[in-house]
């Protein structure tokens, strides 16, 4: 029987897990939870003998993957996966998926949301603005961004967005304008959704000179991750312009002096909250489990990204 380790130290909800469990079940696997857990060490002896692995922000490095003798297959639960040592994986021969799509909603719901809340001030009482009538730019076009238009032009909005590895048709068929140049797409928007990857060469590439382009009224909202921002030069940005907001889905390494400072123009979530919904939670959790068995049973390798 083959044996397949949910190994969470944010669990899954109970509903999710039982979902996953009805899954593998039918395909006569057997599931293995590790949750809550505070040392590493239970990890590393949860994975010795597994077939398979879903986690959701815990960390696969080349210690786990070395302790994993039997390991065939991690899925990370999500769309990111930079909690993944891609290159230990790919050494090893273990197949490395994520599963895209299934938290964009709950990410793009709280990009509008956190864009709506900045607009009215943190509801500090005072007269806030509108979203309706303002263009909101997108930096990448994938999931994630084609929920933020979809939502965002329901709020009356104008939607660009630019995305290299999309085509422009596909873009305009969702009612959404394309631009050439990320240039254009910062100098053109009072909002901008941020939903690239942090990779090597987008960390640190948000910064002053594109920042700085945004109209009067700027807001930039991350859902990403805050390593695509360069913290220092959106420091200077806070201090050469009153008019500038930040919101994100997690705090900056910068938060002291941001919160020290510019008070009414930022907001942090407390920890990574993008998907942090039931339905994001049961929907990345059940996709998990159904790759990892089309996987080995059928060899199915669509979502691999090592």
């Amino acid at each position: 029987m083959k044996k397949v380790l949910v190994a969470t130290e944010k669990p899954f909800a109970s509903a999710a897990v039982a979902q996953i469990k009805e899954v593998l079940d039918k395909a006569n696997y057997e599931l293995v939870l590790l949750e809550k857990y505070t040392d590493n060490a239970d990890f590393l002896k949860a994975v010795e003998d597994v077939d398979a692995l879903i986690v959701r922000s815990d960390k696969v490095t080349k210690e786990v993957i070395d302790a994993a003798k039997n390991l065939k297959i991690v899925v990370r639960a999500g769309a990111g996966y930079d909690n993944l040592d891609l290159n230990a994986c790919t050494k090893a021969n273990i197949v490395a998926m994520n599963t895209p799509g299934q938290n964009s909603n709950a990410v793009a719901e709280l990009a509008i949301g956190m864009a709506v809340m900045i607009a009215r001030g943190n509801y500090n009482g005072k007269a806030g603005t509108e979203l309706r009538g303002k263009k909101i730019g997108i930096h990448a076009y994938g999931n994630v961004g084609r929920y933020v238009g979809e939502i965002a032009k329901g709020f009356g909005m104008e939607v660009f967005a630019f995305d290299p590895f999309v085509n422009d048709e596909h873009i305009k068929k969702d009612g959404v304008t394309p631009v050439s140049s990320v240039e254009e797409l910062y100098s053109n928007c009072q909002y901008l959704s941020l939903n690239i990857p942090s990779n090597e060469k987008t960390k640190k590439s948000v910064g002053f000179d594109l920042i700085s382009k945004m109209p009067k009224g700027a807001t930039l909202i991350n859902t990403a991750r805050k390593e695509v921002i360069n913290e220092e030069e959106l420091l200077k940005v806070f201090s050469e312009r009153e008019d500038f907001r930040y919101v994100s889905d997690i705090a900056p390494d910068c938060k002291d002096e941001i919160t020290g400072k510019y008070e009414g123009r930022f907001f942090f979530t407390p920890k990574k909250m993008g998907a942090q919904t039931a339905e994001a939670n049961i929907n990345a959790g059940v996709a998990a489990a159904n790759q990892i068995v089309d996987f080995i049973e059928n060899g199915n390798e669509t979502f691999k990204v090592n």
